[in-house]
């Protein structure tokens, strides 16, 4: 059957409204990072326990994430992604309007909703709607400003924070989503399974109870408070809960993740990777921000703008990322770029007053080209053997990875912080880049030892670079890099 004209303008709106709703995740993810000083003194608390505002949004991300494909599977592809914007917007408005940091937490969790179901039900949409061989280009499309979001976030949040104030990095988000909800109404198509089976609810839950648990266990000594015997049960709790899981993974017709893609060796080395090495580089965008800012007294557009060598480097070292490959093998370069992110991480705690600009910037530059290279890497090692019924789930579950790395990566540098900033104090005070260098070190001595994990690999063969570029390129679409 003949696709007309407006069959195409109808595809190509759909593709503009995908991307749209992929910038606004991205843009979230990064734009608050150099807004948590100005919110901090707003609300009346220290910056240095602001790391709940990108815990909620990350943690609800990755507990939602793995429940998106079947809500739209069930009820629709174009009312989920109407509904995942819908909360996006409410919850930037509740955001823009919190009096406390306990209701800007939670309205970060309804923002979460909305986000977690915006790329992978985009996605979904994009595959059900566009033939096999223009799938890759279009979904290319949706990526550029997925791309983009991160680069221009710490900056345009900088920028809005001084020019008007931080209650704008969340309202801008507000005549977008309008947009977006009236041309999901009328252009993207109502996708959607008759057959769908019944949702895992059990293994969706205890995998949800020890993403949580794990989570305040982390934040509970620094952040929440708990004492010593509440974290401990927490984190019995969660591996409890994972245990849990497993079991009933065992056991279950069509569980949630099925174990056998762990029978897969990369896909396996290649998450637990990309769960432990993403700690780190997840923590940096929230630490370099705030030493700029806290420790060497940078307004939030300066800060802002610091961040710009790291995203942009980080996109041109993309293109050198197949040839690396290509050369040395996964396995190598994983090992290799793990340990020297790890001790790029580490410089940072060089930074101080009278370091010069040009050193900064280029330890900034850097530290984007080979974290770039890094997920990039992860990423295709973990989903290049996966094929089949497997290649979904394993993308959903790196997707939800990724995102309770995030989370984790926040929290663990935030609890970090708070520990040393109380051992500077108590020794009698002193400047807080002290305890900003250690949390630097100890971030990067974490990176460094996850490098141990990408040993297990296997010595790669040779490969033409052909291949290993149709790798790269497939698996940068169907993961979040």
């Amino acid at each position: 059957m003949m696709e007309t004209s407006g069959d195409v303008r109808r595809q190509q709106v759909m593709l503009w409204v995908v991307a749209v709703g992929f910038f606004m995740q991205t843009l979230d993810s990064t734009i608050v990072n150099t807004a948590l000083p100005a919110m901090a003194r707003s609300l009346g608390e220290s910056p240095l326990r602001m790391q709940s505002v990108i815990i909620a949004y990350s943690l609800t991300m990755a507990v939602i994430i793995p429940a998106s494909g079947w809500l739209a599977d069930r009820f629709g592809t174009r009312r989920i992604f109407q509904l995942a914007i819908v909360l996006f917007v409410l919850g930037s408005l509740l955001c823009a309007y919190a009096p406390t940091l306990d209701f800007l937490v939670a309205s970060r969790v309804v923002q979460g909703l909305g986000g977690a179901m915006l790329l992978p039900v985009g996605r979904l949409s994009v595959l059900r709607t566009f033939p096999r061989q223009a799938f890759l280009k279009a979904m290319s499309f949706v990526a550029i400003p997925g791309m983009l979001g991160p680069l221009i976030g710490p900056t345009l949040g900088g920028w809005l924070t001084e020019a008007l104030s931080w209650h704008w990095i969340f309202l801008i988000n507000v005549p977008v989503g309008v947009a977006g909800v009236l041309a999901t109404l009328r252009f993207m198509p109502d996708h959607r399974m008759h057959d769908v089976g019944r949702f895992d609810v059990s293994g969706y839950l205890w995998l949800v109870i020890a993403m949580l648990t794990l989570s305040f266990a982390l934040d509970g000594l620094a952040g929440l408070g708990f004492e010593h015997a509440t974290v401990l049960m927490l984190l019995i709790a969660s591996m409890a809960a994972l245990t849990a899981y497993v079991l009933h993974a065992v056991r279950h017709p069509r569980p949630l993740f099925s174990l056998r893609m762990f029978r897969i060796h990369t896909f396996s080395v290649g998450l637990l990777g990309n769960l432990f090495a993403r700690i780190g580089s997840g923590a940096m965008p929230f630490m370099i921000v705030l030493t700029l800012q806290v420790g060497l007294g940078y307004s939030p557009m300066q800060a802002g703008m610091m961040m710009l060598p790291v995203t942009a480097a980080g996109m041109l070292s993309k293109r050198i990322a197949t040839g690396v490959i290509e050369r040395y093998g996964y396995r190598r370069v994983l090992v290799a770029n793990t340990v020297m992110v790890g001790l790029m991480m580490a410089s940072f705690a060089l930074v101080s007053p009278g370091l010069p600009i040009a050193v900064l910037l280029c330890q900034l530059a850097v530290f984007g080209a080979l974290n770039s290279v890094q997920f990039t890497a992860m990423n295709t090692v973990t989903l290049k053997d996966l094929g089949g019924t497997s290649a979904s789930g394993g993308n959903s579950l790196l997707s939800m990875v990724q995102m309770l790395s995030m989370s984790l990566a926040v929290t663990s540098a935030g609890a970090l912080l708070a520990t040393f900033h109380r051992a500077v104090e108590a020794r009698g005070g002193g400047s807080s880049l002290q305890a900003f260098h250690a949390t630097f070190i100890c971030v990067g001595l974490i990176t460094c030892a996850s490098a141990w994990i990408f040993m297990q690999l296997r010595q790669d063969k040779a490969r033409p670079a052909r291949q290993v570029e149709r790798e790269t390129r497939e698996t940068a679409e169907a993961a979040e890099v």
